[in-house]
């Protein structure tokens, strides 16, 4: 294995590592909105019951200021996730392009080896020709 291919499989490796952190960071993020969505419909169902009952409208306002911090605390857990994953997203956009440019780089000197050796079967195909052209002069045909 040369050396290329050990930087390519690295770098491919590398990565399949940063698909795999955007994935988990993207999971994160719909539970996360999952959790805002059961916040938003558990204050709902609070309202309803404060709204229905003098007795659980006093208890509300406690509940309410508790549900302000619980809010909070979830937005700024989404607004850092959001910035993890567009970092995130850009580290996997340099991986990708390290891969490319090593998997261009291969091509390209597969392709010059091909050329090569395609060079020296037509360099030893023109030497059978010069030689065959040479006997038969040499005989007189």
């Amino acid at each position: 294995m040369s050396a290329l291919e050990s930087l390519i499989r690295l770098h491919r490796w590398q990565l399949d590592e940063r698909r795999r952190d955007l994935a988990t960071l993207e999971d994160l993020a719909a539970r996360l909105q999952g959790e805002r969505r059961k916040l938003d419909e558990e204050d709902e169902r609070e309202r309803a019951v404060a709204s229905a009952s003098p007795e659980a409208a006093f208890g509300y306002a406690g509940y309410a200021r508790s549900l302000i911090d619980r809010r909070r605390k979830l937005e700024q857990s989404q607004a850092e996730v959001a910035g993890q994953i567009v970092r995130a997203r850009d580290a996997l956009g340099e991986a990708f392009q390290e891969v490319k440019r090593y998997e261009i780089a291969a091509a390209n000197r597969q392709k010059q080896a091909e050329q090569r050796d395609a060079r020296r079967q037509q360099q030893a195909l023109d030497e059978v020709g010069v030689e065959g052209f040479r006997r038969k002069a040499a005989r007189g045909e």
